[in-house]
């Protein structure tokens, strides 16, 4: 662009703001298409993220653990449940079980089944007559059935009472458990709870004498029966718990167990 030189410095003057003017048009021009856009980016960037719940989406990385659920009772009650469900006493207050009075005058030793009354000498005799055969079924009707059958185990039993006897054998058939039973009616008995509605025959007498009292041949019978571990066992426990017949005065067979 020329300018005519007459009046030089106004014209030069008037030219630079004529191209200042021009350039600030071009910039508003720039502004006003594109940094609006830019500006709502970065304003967007520095603003802090919302906070919201947590969702199952977030990624393993980046959640916080949670409590255990609420339905989780405290360990102060966990307690509570075991103790109502631990007793397995038998309902006849646990005559079946060795109760040991060291105090107590030990209790007589008897050999002699002449001494037995008729119904419980009879029934002795049938049960070690069904022992000696090898076949177990002929314990089925000694044993009876329903509130008057022979209790078999301290904890309920489900099934064939013959089903279980042989369950608890070391053979198929039922004979070790056979001969442990004839064993146990071979032994020394004692009469216990005379006179009470609880008053039983009790084989082997071992049931009813604490173990520290045996002497040397009464432990010669008692390992007839058990082993010399056994017998360990059983002082620490402090009473003999392996397999005990009971026999009412009326001739009833009451319980064939072992525990305690």
């Amino acid at each position: 662009m020329n300018f005519p030189m007459s009046g030089g410095p106004k014209g030069l003057v008037l030219h630079i703001r004529l191209a200042a003017c021009c350039a600030a048009i071009a910039l508003l021009a720039c502004i006003a298409s594109s940094p609006a856009y830019a500006l709502s980016e970065i304003k967007r960037e520095e603003l802090p993220a919302p906070v919201t719940p947590s969702t199952d989406e977030e990624s393993p990385g980046t959640s916080i653990p949670m409590p255990d659920p609420v339905g989780t009772p405290p360990s102060t009650s966990q307690p509570v449940a075991p103790d109502a469900a631990e007793p397995d006493s038998p309902s006849d207050g646990g005559s079946n079980r060795p109760h040991v009075d060291p105090e107590a005058p030990l209790p007589e030793v008897v050999y002699d089944l002449g001494k037995l009354p008729e119904p419980v000498r009879r029934m002795h005799d049938l049960i070690i007559e069904a022992c000696k055969s090898g076949d177990i079924e002929k314990l089925r009707p000694l044993i009876g059935k329903g509130d008057s059958m022979t209790q078999l185990s301290l904890a309920d039993i489900d099934g064939d009472a013959i089903a279980f006897l042989k369950g608890l054998s070391g053979d198929p058939d039922g004979q070790e458990i056979l001969a442990i039973l004839e064993e146990v009616l071979s032994a020394g008995y004692v009469h216990v709870d005379v006179g009470t509605p609880q008053e039983l025959y009790v084989w082997p007498y071992f049931f009813a004498l604490p173990l520290d009292k045996l002497d040397a041949k009464q432990r010669v019978e008692l390992f007839k029966i058990v082993t010399a571990g056994d017998f360990d066992d059983m002082k620490q426990f402090g009473a003999y718990i392996f397999y005990r017949v009971g026999i009412t005065p009326a001739g009833q067979w009451t319980f064939f167990v072992a525990g305690d």
